[in-house]
């Protein structure tokens, strides 16, 4: 039987669930626009339109909000990525294909984000604590996407070094796309890196 209670908690919790994601997308919205300097909490509330007093109830700290909406958008990119994945052509345009998924995640403003966050975690030991593990995390799970996609068999000696560089490649090819519009670079890099891989990994 539902009570009067659970029937008002069923909207409570709902408004608290939007609520949450407005201030976590308001917070990469402000990391990618102003970086990590730049975002302050009060800032994020302003554009989330969430009061200080119930941001501060959720986070705490700047820390605690930033950490939280990038780890919430690279879940929704892994989502993404997955759907993406299902619509991956076969035949000889497959690596391609793959490279452009991977290529296409390092490029999006998720990375920018976690970038910012990187580098303020540099030198910030309590951020540092929180984002390495998170990190690593998100670095297992994309090696480990690269690999069934490429359908790479990671017993090969070699093959595990092939996919790791692959994941440097195009990350570094997103760093170089945060600065300015690397599109046309990017396209012949990956188009010759489909090439090898095709040889070492046939």
């Amino acid at each position: 039987m539902t009570t009067a209670a659970g029937t008002a908690r069923v909207p409570q919790e709902e408004r608290t669930r939007l609520m949450r994601a407005r201030l976590l997308e308001a917070t990469v919205d402000c990391l990618v626009e102003r970086g990590f300097a730049g975002t302050s909490t009060t800032l994020v509330s302003e554009r989330a339109g969430v009061s200080r007093g119930a941001q501060l109830h959720h986070f705490p700290t700047k820390n605690d909000l930033v950490v939280a909406a990038v780890e919430h958008l690279t879940e929704k990119r892994a989502t993404e990525l997955a759907a993406a994945a299902e619509a991956l052509p076969d035949g000889p345009r497959h690596t391609r294909a793959v490279l452009q998924v991977l290529a296409d995640h390092f490029a999006s403003p998720v990375f920018a984000a976690a970038l910012e966050l990187w580098v303020a975690a540099r030198t910030d030991e309590a951020l540092l604590v929180t984002v390495a593990p998170f990190e690593q995390r998100v670095g297992r799970d994309t090696h480990r996407l690269a690999v069934d996609l490429l359908g790479v068999d990671e017993s090969v000696p070699g093959n595990r070094e092939l996919v790791q560089a692959t994941l440097d490649l195009v990350r570094g090819l997103g760093l170089a796309n945060t600065i300015t519009d690397d599109t046309r670079r990017r396209e012949r890099i990956l188009d010759r890196w489909a090439d090898v891989l095709e040889k070492e990994l046939s």
